[in-house]
């Protein structure tokens, strides 16, 4: 079987960005910074192999940003409040949220309207969520002994759950957390 060539890096030109970023973001949503770093990693390996000017083609970046702002496809406000949503059904803790937005280049005033906008129990629904993925607490199978319990704890701790939201979610009883769940859905 012989095996294929693998092509290098085509020479970076306005266009060839313009189309790296649609397809990227056609792809999955992204941040500002993150669309910039991906474009920018492209121009490095291609002026590696064909050289050429570095500032003119960081200059293209920033165009091809505002070109895809303008069109719509680029919003960190949209990014943060779906990516915020995403977490918190999967059970992550504010604390957990606002360190991955802030790891993908989202400012900080963006973080805070979608978190701000969940209300009171978010944080005790999203720990609960958290809380019976990991079969913790009133959704573990077998009666949970005090060292499990402190593992649990801390388990919810290194999530990012304060200690009096994590202690409630596992000392809450099944239906309660059920209904909780269920109310949030």
């Amino acid at each position: 079987m012989a095996q294929r060539k693998r092509r290098g890096p085509r020479p970076v030109s306005l266009d060839r960005l313009k189309q790296g970023a649609l397809r990227y973001l056609g792809q999955r949503d992204a941040s500002r910074a993150q669309l910039r770093r991906v474009l920018v990693r492209r121009v490095d390996r291609a002026l590696r192999v064909h050289g050429g000017d570095r500032d003119e083609a960081l200059g293209w970046v920033d165009e091809v940003l505002v070109y895809c702002e303008r069109l719509g496809y680029l919003d960190d406000a949209r990014y943060a409040r779906g990516k915020a949503r995403s977490m918190r059904r999967r059970g992550a803790s504010e604390r957990k949220i606002r360190a991955k937005l802030a790891e993908k280049g989202v400012a900080g005033e963006l973080v805070d309207a979608p978190l701000e906008a969940e209300g009171g129990d978010a944080e005790l629904v999203a720990a609960l969520r958290l809380v019976r993925r990991r079969r913790f607490g009133p959704f573990a199978r077998a009666e949970v002994d005090r060292d499990a319990h402190r593992k649990q704890l801390a388990a919810l701790g290194r999530a990012g759950f304060g200690y009096d939201t994590a202690r409630r979610a596992l000392e809450m009883d099944r239906e309660e957390a059920e209904e909780r769940l269920h109310a949030a859905d």
